[in-house]
């Protein structure tokens, strides 16, 4: 695989908790408008400068990654740039020279992350960033199936690699959510995700009654099999199969979508970004039972009196930007909409 040959600016670029926000231009774009469909948008996209470490993972056991690691690797080091793998990733291509580190140390040791797999992967890592000091870039090369998350082809890899190195390539900023647990006077089940909180009934589980408040105020009292709390990434994923709309990723907005409810009038809510969601769920009745999880991957399960409250993460996670497709030609792709 070859790349551009160019010198990378070598200077350091993971930016941390305490920096100033990015400073960003751009002006308003106007799309396509109809039913179920929110795509305006400001465009915040700022430019990724002084990248001198990049970390590389691959999702777990995917052998068809391990030369692209090894590619990867020697393409950084021709170029002077530290690459720093995941240590799963570096025994999976077999590396013995190139630093390795734990996933949860990967955000902390990079100015970049290259993710190789698919959303699932690119979902993990955004987590693990989240919780670490420093907030690195992240460039998601697809090697799943859908794949709305990590649109990078692998084609495409060197040359956008290649951007980044050379402070050409833009990033955009994703909300990510994160929700507690109230637990009488605890608070439990504190976590981050960047799709959605879903809680959801257990499954052998009728349906529950789920009380609904944002902010100071009571919304509705549903009853459904579960209900989504979904950011604009996460609108095309668990909110999408159950009905919600599609929302453009840079919209400062939150998604409530029931799932299958038991009155047709519950129908999928947007809400501002600013909104703290309160949801209580009665698990009174027998075999009641309930289930809090975030992106699809780590969760626990809720008591009768539990209220879990979700909100915008402080922190958002940067992505970064494909040139060469557009949001809008990521819908038409992976959802069909040219075919005729």
């Amino acid at each position: 695989m070859v790349g551009r040959q160019s010198e990378p600016k070598a200077t350091l670029a993971g930016r941390r908790r305490d920096a100033p926000p990015l400073e960003c231009s751009g002006d308003l774009r106007h799309g396509l408008s109809g039913p179920g469909l929110t795509v305006m948008a400001a465009d915040t996209a700022a430019l990724v400068t002084g990248v001198a470490r990049v970390g590389i993972v691959a999702k777990t056991r995917l052998a068809a990654a391990a030369p692209v690691v090894r590619d990867v690797a020697t393409w950084l080091e021709r170029r002077g740039l530290q690459p720093v793998v995941e240590r799963r990733t570096s025994e999976l291509a077999g590396l013995t020279a190139v630093a390795a580190t734990d996933a949860a140390d990967l955000p902390d040791a990079s100015d970049l992350i290259l993710v190789l797999g698919g959303d699932g992967t690119l979902l993990g890592m955004a987590r693990r960033i989240a919780a670490a000091a420093a907030d690195p870039p992240i460039l998601a090369v697809n090697f799943g199936g859908l794949g709305f998350l990590t649109e990078i082809t692998l084609p495409e890899l060197f040359e956008v690699l290649a951007s980044v190195v050379d402070g050409d390539a833009r990033v955009d900023e994703r909300r990510m959510l994160r929700s507690r647990t109230e637990r009488g006077d605890a608070t439990t089940g504190e976590g981050v995700a960047l799709n959605d909180v879903v809680i959801t009934k257990s499954a052998l589980s009728g349906m529950i009654d789920l009380s609904v408040s944002v902010g100071e105020q009571f919304v509705a009292q549903l009853r459904a099999d579960g209900l989504i709390v979904a950011t604009p990434t996460g609108s095309t994923a668990y909110n999408l199969s159950t009905g919600g709309p599609i929302v453009h990723p840079l919209v400062n907005a939150l998604v409530l979508t029931p799932i299958a409810p038991h009155m047709l009038a519950n129908r999928p809510l947007v809400l501002p970004e600013s909104a703290a969601i309160r949801i209580r769920p009665d698990l009174s009745k027998p075999h009641a039972e309930a289930y809090a999880s975030f992106d699809g991957q780590t969760g626990f399960d809720l008591r009768h009196g539990d209220t879990v409250v979700v909100e915008t993460a402080p922190r958002p996670l940067r992505m970064i930007r494909a040139p060469a497709r557009p949001y809008y030609a990521v819908l038409r792709e992976k959802l069909g909409w040219a075919a005729r």
